[in-house]
């Protein structure tokens, strides 16, 4: 009941509710004491249904508006949230108050589903007339209804007409009486009282559920409102190499502070403050990197307007100081090799690189070079400076070397003692290379045996391959401790085709 617009159940429960409060002086019947516990019933269904309102309507300004334009926002929210502190305090009292009446009328009837004495006409006057309570809910209603009023502005004001008050009703007959006696005094049953305390504090919830939602609404109304200034340069783009020009913009521009719009970088939203969006590119990778922003917020008429940002352009490069290790500048005959290649303020798909000798393949910075001669190769990088303008960039250059010789391999190992066990389980030699960051591999082409037994005749056998003869499986299957064994005559070939001859191996058994 809120702002004098009262639905038609609500009018015809008032226009109840006085009829009832007319025939108990009358009579008490248990029908009449039913009829205000059914309208107690309805009440407090009221005011739940209103209280369910009031925070489904917090709920969803903390979710939106709160967030979107706290600044905004934030001062009609704590000035709500004070509406529903003063009319908690006020339903508080009410509740003490309801809980002396209910005790003095001996509790809840599990019969009747009422207060037990409900018909009593003595235990309302007591309680709330001389014991004060009556004067002191007055007191509290005409204050309630006083600083949610205060809440308002005058223009907010227009309209609002609480049915919360503390008015005494129009007697036209009879001695005139105060509101608190007119409602708990004498001749008022203790169901009627409770009755009335239902309606105050269903008529505390809709007033303030009409304060909350006038306060919350404002925050929908004037929208924009320019109130800071900067001055602003916009460069199309933020770095340049000699002899290319630079351009940018420069104008004063304005903005509304307290305003939070829904700021997107290419489809992404981003984080806002005091009416500025603050975007953070990537810069993980090299290259000229290109956004749009768009802006949308709701104007005074409650429309959404959306602009855009012209194209913005940053380039993100490595640090310009560099280090080149001269004598690391390594290229391997056989083996793809890894090259990148960038230059700060071009942007990789405009590089061109090529090398002197051999072949390169890739692109966007990243290329393979093939190198098949032993001597020296060149890079050299050249780039689009300006439109139609080409230069080189830069050149480095490696030195061409074929991959290092492997280590032969037994068994696991280069050399040295072994278990007589384990020489006689292996059948096969092999050529690895030894920390190289390249995965090249070796295989081993021919090879000689050489197998040393104490006080016996050498034994001497060659093959292709890496793999033992039938032979050399024979002998190898008679190796016992002491036994010495000899790989000699190691030839193993690489990626780069080439012979190598190995530094023979030799084991000794145990």
């Amino acid at each position: 009941m809120a702002g004098g617009k009262e639905t038609p159940r609500q009018k015809m429960m008032g226009i109840l509710y006085l009829v009832l409060l007319g025939l108990v002086a009358l009579s008490v019947p248990d029908s009449l004491m039913d009829s205000f516990k059914n309208i107690r019933i309805s009440l407090d269904a009221s005011t739940g249904n209103v209280d369910k309102g009031i925070q489904n309507t917090y709920s969803s300004f903390e979710a939106t508006k709160l967030k979107e334009q706290k600044e905004r926002a934030q001062p009609f929210y704590d000035r709500a949230k004070k509406a529903s502190s003063i009319a908690k305090s006020l339903n508080d009292y009410i509740e003490v108050v309801k809980g002396k009446l209910i005790t003095a009328g001996g509790g809840i009837n599990p019969n009747t589903g009422d207060v037990d004495a409900r018909e009593n006409l003595d235990v309302s006057p007591r309680i709330m007339m001389n014991q004060k309570n009556g004067e002191e809910l007055h007191k509290k209603i005409t204050e309630t209804r006083e600083q949610l009023l205060a809440l308002l502005d005058t223009k907010e004001r227009q309209g609002v007409n609480f049915s919360l008050n503390a008015e005494a009703p129009v007697i036209r007959t009879g001695p005139k009486k105060e509101w608190e006696e007119a409602y708990f005094g004498e001749g008022i049953p203790l169901g009627a009282s409770l009755t009335t305390l239902a309606k105050i504090q269903a008529d505390t919830k809709n007033a303030e559920n009409e304060v909350v939602k006038k306060l919350l609404g404002k925050v929908d109304r004037a929208t924009v409102n320019l109130d800071k200034f900067d001055a602003v340069a916009v460069a199309p783009t933020s770095y340049v190499l000699v002899g290319q020009p630079y351009t940018a913009q420069v104008f004063l521009t304005a903005y509304d502070s307290k305003l939070s719009p829904d700021i997107t970088v290419d489809g992404s939203k981003i984080p806002t403050a005091n009416g500025k969006g603050i975007y953070n590119g990537s810069t993980g990778s090299e290259g000229v990197h290109t956004w749009t922003g768009t802006i949308s917020f709701k104007d005074n008429d409650g429309k959404i307007q959306t602009f855009k940002t012209p194209p913005q352009t940053y380039q993100v490069a490595k640090p310009s100081a560099v280090v080149s290790p001269d004598k690391m500048n390594v290229l391997y005959i056989g083996v793809p090799n890894p090259v990148s290649v960038s230059a700060p303020g071009i942007a990789k798909e405009k590089l061109k690189v090529s090398i002197s000798s051999g072949s390169l393949s890739g692109s966007a910075g990243h290329y393979t070079a093939n190198v098949s001669t032993m001597g020296t190769a060149t890079v050299t990088v050249s780039g689009e400076i300006a439109p139609g303008k080409t230069a080189i960039l830069g050149s480095s250059l490696f030195r061409v070397k074929r991959i290092p010789d492997p280590k032969p391999q037994f068994a696991g190992k280069s050399g040295g003692n072994t278990s007589s066990a384990n020489l006689r389980a292996q059948d096969r030699i092999f050529a690895k290379l030894d920390n190289f960051d390249f995965d090249a591999k070796f295989n081993v082409t021919r090879f000689t045996l050489v197998v040393v037994k104490p006080r016996q005749d050498v034994i001497t056998l060659s093959g292709s391959g890496n793999e033992f003869t039938a032979a050399m499986r024979t002998v190898m299957n008679t190796v016992t401790p002491g036994t010495t064994i000899v790989f000699k005559d190691i030839i193993a070939v690489g990626p780069d085709g080439a012979q190598r001859g190995l530094d023979p191996i030799t084991f000794s058994a145990n």
